[in-house]
């Protein structure tokens, strides 16, 4: 096989990866949903070589899990694996709420003010659809401004994990403009510049949504 042949593979794969990742967090292929080869390569037009190293990669993320004489399967996370994660998540949500308190200035509170803004808008109007997304944008971007590659690795690992165990339906009344109040104590925390405030405040939010998370286990609904 050539470089070139490798270049296109590899590419092909990575494309095949973000596009069964995305068919997966959005919930079209659902936990516990067996994945089939045939489908899917003719779904994207491709052999089920890319397909297959386009899997080994997800599994490598904990989305899929490969199950022998069986197949690979939309992996599926229990209520008491998903509560342990919120745990492991705060500690880490916590520690980019310190570091950032040290790297903040005017041009990311005021990026971090219009997110804020626009999901107060779209909590107005109680669409969770709207609000899911521009809200994981919010979460990456903190996380992400850290600089820290480590922690952005892991955490968003631990995201992924939590996309399977919850179920984006149904929003109680009044939980995206909580969820969003809680959001703005952790910009003001940043915006202190006091590092013990905004770990309390970033792992805080995370606490909070484990409690919430937790009061759904047993019905169709999930609040951030």
């Amino acid at each position: 096989m050539n470089d070139l042949t490798v270049l296109r593979t590899s590419s092909l794969t990575g494309v095949i990866e973000r596009e069964l990742e995305h068919l997966i967090l959005t919930g079209e292929l659902k936990p516990g949903e067996r994945l089939n080869e045939i489908q899917l390569s003719t779904r994207f037009g491709t052999s089920r070589g890319p397909l297959r190293e386009a899997t080994r990669s997800l599994q490598a993320k904990g989305l899929v899990e490969s199950i022998r004489n069986r197949g690979v399967f939309v992996r599926s996370v229990s209520p008491t694996e998903a509560l342990e994660i919120y745990d492991v998540r705060a500690a880490i949500f916590g520690l980019a709420g310190r570091l950032l308190a040290d790297l903040v200035n005017d041009q990311m509170l005021a990026k971090l003010n219009a997110f804020l803004d626009q999901m107060d808008e779209i909590a107005a109007s109680k669409n969770f659809d709207d609000y899911y997304p521009v809200n994981l944008a919010f979460h990456d971007y903190l996380v992400t401004s850290t600089g820290n590659n480590t922690l952005v690795k892991e955490y968003k690992g631990f995201v992924n994990k939590l996309h399977l165990a919850r179920a984006r339906g149904l929003v109680q009344a009044g939980g995206l403009s909580v969820s969003n109040r809680e959001h703005r104590e952790m910009v003001d925390a940043l915006a202190s510049g006091n590092r013990e405030r905004a770990q309390e405040a970033f792992f805080r939010h995370v606490e909070r949504s484990k409690i919430r998370f937790r009061s759904t286990l047993g019905s169709a609904e999930s609040r951030l």
